[in-house]
């Protein structure tokens, strides 16, 4: 396992790359590697501005000869999703990313790697660095919190930034440049519930739903992998109804815009009905197992555990149940307009009790601002009418397509002058920071790319390493194409 990254090609960017994943810098944990990138800007005398909310931005002159060209915005976010594999001791507060190199791509161990944007973040910092790319004047914008509401690019006041054209580096596929994207929204859904004893003659288990692939809730969720939570529900709702089943805790998924890999319960039922109850889930395991697309290295296992002082009340855990077992999740519609794109979908993220209230959290993407209204209103509507108190915050605004964009335009001209070949034109159903950034820039010229990442938001997240260094070259090159003002 060579973990030695640092020697990979182009040297400036994978060194800038090893460095933060040194730094712990999980969503709303960034303050370190601000500090970072802060340091970095003085070094380098740069002007150097961290605003009100955090966001920090890095200002360089054109290079000689280039002052007169449209000035770039270059931007990527700071924050990784925190992931692990079961088993994983890794605290990502505190501890540095394991990464090393897999053959034609660098990995972490078992835990994510943080090249989503770590990989734009650093391309940024060796562009700033370097004395030999030739560029107009840049502003580099390096935000905070993306992953978890786009907090950073929704607190940047509209008298920051002044140039004409935003690069974001924090697309996933080399050679393609995308030109639009999905809006993003959030539910929460909080039931209250009393705690009761458990009847007699009952024991106690320990359900744990282990071993999913998870993923990205936008760019995977038309993968048909297991989602954790969804699982766990159709389990408990069945043992609930057939054997009497019921639940004192509840602990699923751990961030919004991750399909969840692991679910955990404790639960109780009649002692006469614990040989039904395993044999009832190893079928759930089997049907499971037999159903989700290349997601079967997957258990459900059920351990025996002391029985819990209190229950969760049996009209709160009915109307859990019942709601999550109606909440649309997953793929809700493909677009009419372009093949292959998810129109509208739903992650149910996360399912948790605490503290006499469980909590379930879901998030939701749509390209389409009338659809994901509509799936907003429909899923209030489930979880009100089953006693739930409703939440829905977080609305980004989508990212809508501009084919006759000049950027794009030059873009393609470039990337086919260097490389051989148009690059693919696309659109995202995930939430890029263009959608909110345009709404406080509407002037801006955007366009997203950036090197082949798989498997974001997941232990299994990997970026291929000969793309790293063709994104970093038509980066380059597109800087020396901006046009005059």
């Amino acid at each position: 396992m060579d973990k030695d990254i640092k020697k990979l090609l182009p040297l400036d960017l994978w060194s800038y790359f090893y460095q933060l994943t040194q730094i712990p810098r999980p969503s709303r944990y960034e303050k370190k590697v601000v500090e970072f990138v802060e340091n970095f800007g003085k070094t380098n005398q740069f002007e150097t501005q961290i605003d009100q909310t955090g966001n920090i931005i890095l200002k360089k002159p054109a290079t000689k000869g280039m002052e007169n060209r449209k000035g770039v915005i270059l931007q990527a976010h700071l924050d990784m999703v925190p992931q692990k594999e079961a088993g994983k001791i890794h605290d990502f507060i505190n501890d540095s990313i394991e990464a090393y190199i897999d053959g034609e791509w660098v990995s972490a161990n078992q835990t994510t790697l943080g090249a989503d944007n770590g990989i734009g973040v650093a391309a940024i910092l060796a562009l700033l660095a370097s004395k030999d790319i030739e560029h107009g004047p840049i502003e580099a914008l390096f935000t905070i919190a993306e992953e978890v509401g786009m907090i950073g690019a929704f607190g940047l006041k509209s008298e920051m930034l002044h140039g004409e054209i935003l690069l974001n580096l924090d697309s996933e596929d080399e050679g393609e440049l995308y030109i639009g994207c999905a809006g993003g929204a959030d539910t929460k859904a909080i039931f209250n519930y009393k705690e009761e004893l458990a009847p007699k003659s009952f024991k106690s288990f320990k359900i744990s739903i282990e071993g999913l692939k998870g993923g990205h809730s936008g760019l995977d969720i038309n993968l048909k992998r297991g989602n954790a939570n969804a699982m766990m529900n159709r389990l408990l709702i069945n043992a609930n109804q057939h054997f009497g089943l019921i639940l004192s805790s509840i602990n699923g998924g751990n961030v919004r815009n991750a399909i969840p890999r692991e679910s955990h319960a404790v639960v109780a039922l009649p002692e006469n009905e614990v040989e039904n109850f395993f044999k009832f889930s190893k079928e759930i395991e089997n049907y499971y197992k037999k159903t989700l697309n290349n997601d079967r290295n997957f258990t459900i296992s059920i351990a025996e555990v002391d029985m819990p002082k209190s229950f969760i009340d049996v009209d709160t855990f009915d109307n859990l149940l019942n709601a999550i077992h109606l909440c649309p999740n997953g793929v809700i519609k493909m677009s009419r307009d372009i093949e292959g794109v998810v129109e509208t979908s739903s992650n149910l993220a996360i399912v948790k009790s605490d503290n006499e209230t469980i909590t379930v959290s879901l998030f939701h993407r749509s390209s389409s601002e009338q659809a994901k209204k509509d799936l907003c209103i429909q899923i209030k509507e489930i979880f009100a009418k089953y006693g739930a108190k409703v939440e829905q915050y977080g609305n980004s605004p989508g990212w809508e397509p501009n084919t006759s964009s000049p950027i794009l335009n030059i873009m393609k001209k470039v990337y086919q002058h260097n490389f051989g070949k148009i690059p693919e034109v696309k659109v995202i159903h995930a939430g890029l920071e263009c959608g909110v950034l345009g709404a406080t820039y509407p002037h801006l010229d955007m366009i997203s790319f950036g090197p082949t990442i798989r498997y974001p938001h997941s232990p299994d997240e990997k970026v291929h390493i000969e793309s790293v260094g063709k994104f970093y070259k038509f980066l380059a090159e597109t800087l020396a194409s901006i046009p005059i003002r």
